[in-house]
């Protein structure tokens, strides 16, 4: 059975930013030479996550993470203050968006439906980010 254990680097922006990491997942996967099998990727931070949406608009960046601001805005009455109101809303946004994700590979490739791509969250940047990624023949 071939596994392989890799590492995408992301330095991300200011503040709240979502980045497109498909493009590095995929080049993982064509390396690997896995025909078949599964790519589980893991955010090894608090304060950040990953998500499956549309990579087509370049639009859907900014409003889901407007949305996800208004959701959770930074406020000084959170009860896990240790650092800072913006990283207790950061743990926040993250536990609700995720901390992994799973795709099926076939044929070499990362199996997507027609506008989805692997969008990496950090509420609390800039920072040097980075997304363990396994990937698993069978």
């Amino acid at each position: 059975m071939n596994v392989q254990h890799q590492t995408v680097a992301i330095e991300t922006g200011l503040g709240d930013t979502l980045t497109d990491i498909t493009g590095q997942v995929r080049d993982l996967v064509k390396q690997s030479g896995v025909q078949s099998g599964v790519c589980i990727l893991v955010v090894p931070h608090t304060t950040a996550a990953i998500t499956i949406n549309s990579g087509l608009d370049p639009s859907t960046p900014q409003d889901i993470v407007a949305d996800v601001r208004r959701l959770v805005p930074t406020r000084t009455d959170f009860h896990h203050i240790v650092d800072t109101p913006s990283d207790a809303a950061a743990h926040i946004k993250a536990s609700l968006v995720g901390a992994s994700e799973i795709v099926l590979i076939e044929d070499g490739d990362l199996v997507f439906g027609h506008s989805q791509s692997l969008l990496f969250f950090d509420f609390d940047g800039p920072r040097q980010r980075r997304v363990m990624v396994k990937i698993i023949e069978g």
